[in-house]
């Protein structure tokens, strides 16, 4: 097969395994265990529950020929009623916008161009609000006080810019709230009033810079109330309850960790101490009672999801909550309006959890569906937060999960860096971690430098380090797994998706002798053309993405010295390259240059594409097929 036989598909289709090569690797791996691949890939019978406005329906996420579909149900009990019947992709989200109808976001093919749907409960009067080709809609506020309508941005006019929009979900009807025409300055982000009114705008100058504006009603234009270098920033999460100038946000302005604070927009300054900060970790979010106009807490992120409650009410209700469900972290994820009726979830690191409807007045837990009740707790195995120093001192924090039952000895292991890479690994269940202890690997996932959560500093100790001390981070890791006694020297393996994905690459070709095999799942192989295939709407920031990663031309050495690619001569460690071919983020030329070159040493690298993905698979058959051909890769190189 070759580019002229198939024109129109993606990359190379000349480079992709054939379907009888990617059986021979499936069937390498052998044995019988308690749990298939499918047991821990398929999609659950029922998820993603949420509660109506009024409380009296709920709308939950099923499967309906083998793609996630909205179902829709008395809260009280009653037959559920299918409301849309999706084939070609799953619904990647909804949710209410009136007791009667909801609203609901797809793609095509992984390309994450998003578009807007309405429908009513009863699958009724449905609506492509958004019918745009090449377009992609975010939403800025769901309006939850004007059921008919939505505030959205879209980049319909310019593919790098995102206009505030206000969209009618009846009708279509769309009103332009704001322009947003300037590529050289645009601006980023907005936020609304409790009112729904557009009144904050994050404008971007310079690519690194940010202003923000502020606007005290619509009828004024925006005016830069603060200007900030990247490096600091000062995020708006929600106006005051009296939509006044004050905003709470989260600032890391003169501080070493991000902080929730009050922000006065009028006298541009702070006002009060602040709301949280934590001696560790950064502040993550703010939990308030749109009903009583109360803040209710703050949550954070140490080695796993926290909560610091400000009101005795709500504080008194999670006790009563934690009561009824021991052993398991418990999350209130919706209410209804009155506040009165909540949906609940929980999980831990063995478990989906289950969803429940509180019923607060009366004290009422209702158990509604287990995500995945085919899955054991006890056979599932425990993750366990560590902390290992790296050559120069830096204290790294991840995760290690050891086989269930595991007694002693060294272990496999399947070292697993996350994407991103400006986000963090965190405590809970993760599938493939499951998957991989449930076949004896243990399971190492570094929050490496650059990762986010753990204060200024540390994230910015990443800026320009892909494949230098970011990678070391990786690579101290697995030595000190060793020197623990964890770890067998000779059976470690790298696996890991997007900036993992890059990380596995690098790891075998800057360090070529630690691992005995290596998994990349839409990875970058080339950071100087992986910067020139962004999508357009990450245009604007990449400026910033060479201040973080490097620049083509001032960094040109440290690319290459970077970019896995330039050094295929390093590489001897078994291969296996996985890749969405609509991918948006890393291009399938990433994955086709890495194979190419191999190929082209004489290496033999398996390759499995899939032509109706993206930035990894959300089709059910698809991930079971790459999952198996992952561990029949494994067995091969690991267990032989």
């Amino acid at each position: 097969m070759s580019n002229q036989d198939f024109p129109d598909l993606p990359g190379d289709p000349s480079l992709p395994s054939s379907a009888a090569d990617l059986q021979r690797l499936i069937g390498r791996e052998e044995g019988q265990y308690a749990y298939s691949v499918e047991d821990f890939f398929r999609n659950p019978d029922q998820t993603g529950f949420q509660l109506s406005p009024g409380g009296t329906f709920l709308a939950y996420a099923a499967p309906y020929k083998r793609r996630k579909n909205i179902f829709v149900q008395p809260a009280d009990g009653g037959p559920a009623v299918q409301v849309t019947f999706e084939t070609e992709r799953d619904i990647a989200g909804f949710f209410w916008s009136s007791d009667q109808r909801l609203a609901y976001i797809k793609d095509s093919g992984g390309d994450e161009n998003f578009r807007l749907f309405a429908i009513d409960r009863d699958g009724a009067n449905a609506i492509d609000l958004t019918p745009f080709d090449g377009v992609k809609i975010d939403l800025i506020d769901d309006l939850p006080e004007q059921e008919d309508e939505l505030i959205i941005g879209m980049n319909h006019n310019n593919p790098m810019l995102f206009e505030p929009f206000r969209i009618n979900i009846q009708t279509g009807n769309l009103q332009q709230l704001a322009p947003n025409d300037n590529p050289e300055e645009p601006i980023t982000g907005w936020l609304t009033d409790h009112d729904g009114k557009l009144r904050i705008a994050i404008k971007t100058i310079d690519g690194v810079n940010q202003h923000i504006q502020y606007r005290s009603h619509e009828g004024e234009p925006f005016r830069t109330v603060v200007e900030t270098d990247f490096r600091e920033s000062l995020s708006p999460l929600f106006f005051a309850f009296d939509n006044s100038a004050v905003v709470f946000c989260l600032s890391d302005i003169g501080r070493s960790r991000s902080e929730i604070v009050r922000f006065d927009f009028e006298k541009g300054q702070e006002v009060g101490p602040p709301v949280f900060s934590h001696p560790e970790v950064d502040a993550g979010s703010l939990l308030f009672s749109r009903k009583r106009k109360v803040l209710l807490g703050a949550a954070f992120t140490t080695w796993k999801r926290q909560v610091q409650f400000f009101d005795e009410n709500r504080a008194r209700m999670q006790e009563a909550l934690e009561a009824q469900l021991p052993g398991y972290e418990v999350v209130v994820t919706g209410a209804n309006r009155d506040e009165d009726r909540f949906m609940v979830r929980t999980y831990s690191d063995r478990s989906l959890g289950a969803y429940y409807l509180f019923d607060w007045p009366e004290g009422r837990l209702t158990p509604i569906a287990e995500v995945s009740p085919w899955l054991r707790e006890e056979d599932m195995a425990p993750m366990k937060p560590v902390a290992y120093q790296a050559r120069d001192g830096e204290t790294i924090h991840g995760y290690l999960t050891l086989p269930a039952h595991h007694q002693e000895g060294r272990l496999p292991v399947v070292v697993n860096p996350h994407g991103g890479p400006w986000v963090r690994d965190s405590w809970g269940y993760n599938p493939e971690v499951q998957l991989l202890a449930s076949r004896g690997y243990a399971v190492f996932q570094p929050n490496y430098r650059g990762s986010t959560g753990y204060g200024k500093s540390f994230w910015m100790k990443g800026f320009k380090q892909w494949g230098h001390d970011m990678q070391n981070d990786i690579t101290d890791g697995v030595q000190w797994l060793i020197e623990a006694g964890v770890a067998d020297a000779g059976r470690v393996a790298i696996y890991g998706a997007s900036y993992g994905g890059y990380a596995t690459l690098a790891g075998i070709a800057f360090t070529p002798g630690l691992y005995a095999c290596a998994v990349d799942y839409v990875g970058v192989s080339n950071l100087f053309t992986f910067m020139e295939t962004i999508p357009p709407y990450w245009k604007p920031y990449l400026d910033m993405l060479y201040e973080m990663v490097g620049h083509p031309e001032h960094d040109k050495a440290l690319l290459e010295a970077g970019s896995p690619v330039f050094h295929i001569e390093r590489i001897r460690t078994p291969l296996f390259v996985v890749q969405g071919a609509n991918d948006p983020r890393v291009n399938i030329d990433e994955s086709d240059q890495i194979v190419r070159s191999l190929r082209g040493r004489g290496i033999d690298v398996p390759y499995l594409v899939k032509y109706n993905e993206g930035h990894g698979f959300a089709n059910e058959e698809n991930r079971f097929e790459f999952y198996h051909a992952m561990l029949g890769f494994l067995a091969k190189h690991m267990k032989a």
